[in-house]
């Protein structure tokens, strides 16, 4: 007696993607390989993803606040330099003047 035809899906009897309502023989793997696969991933809580973005809108707040501040400040030593009267050059470290002959 011939012997009867696979069911339709993968060799063997297992179920294919296209037919998920086919039994297949033994037990099922997809449940410890997903657990296995899940436990590789770095995943995070959302609690904590959502802790970390808090901190890290209030970061780039600050930082924004902090890059006003210093375009505020360098506009007003621009408008001083501008004011002041033409002095001497400033002294580069290491120059020798008669106040620091040793250039220190």
């Amino acid at each position: 007696m011939p012997r009867p035809p696979a069911p339709a899906g993968r060799p063997g009897g297992e179920p294919s993607i296209r037919h998920p309502g086919r039994p297949r023989r033994g037990p099922p793997l997809a449940p410890p390989r997903l657990a296995a696969a899940v436990q590789r991933l770095d995943l995070v809580k959302r609690e904590d993803l959502d802790a970390a973005m808090e901190l890290a809108r209030r970061a780039r707040e600050a930082q924004e606040a902090l890059e006003t501040r210093v375009a505020a400040l360098e506009a007003r030593i621009a408008t001083l330099y501008a004011a002041a009267p033409a002095a001497t050059p400033p002294v580069t470290p290491g120059e020798r003047t008669e106040a620091m002959p040793d250039g220190v």
